[in-house]
């Protein structure tokens, strides 16, 4: 019984570490993805004066890229600017994903 909860254990906080993005495996792609779209950024559209627009980027659904469209965002500090994401290549395996975020 004691061994079924540590395994138990295991598996919560393996979960959680995969829920929190510390822990992911890469997805190649074979397929290189296509262009970045040019995105028309309306300013009035902006919710507050320190919103930042965060780019849209291609997504791969498994079958397909499919575009996801930019946004406005709050940075989480007062100095914090966002890295745009951007897909890597990996000379056997094909592309992946490396995800934006707030620096």
């Amino acid at each position: 019984m004691s061994l079924s909860r540590n395994v138990l254990a295991a598996v919560v906080a393996a979960a959680s570490l995969l829920a929190a993005g510390s822990a992911r495996a890469n997805v190649y792609i074979r397929v290189a993805p296509p262009a970045p779209r040019h995105e028309v950024i309306i300013e009035r559209d902006r919710p507050g004066p320190h919103h930042v627009w965060v780019p849209g980027y291609w997504n791969w659904n498994g079958t397909e890229y499919v575009w996801a469209g930019g946004r406005w965002d709050l940075p989480p500090r007062h100095h914090s600017r966002w890295v745009p994401g951007h897909y890597r290549h990996h000379r056997r395996h094909g592309y992946y994903w490396t995800p934006g975020h707030w620096r």
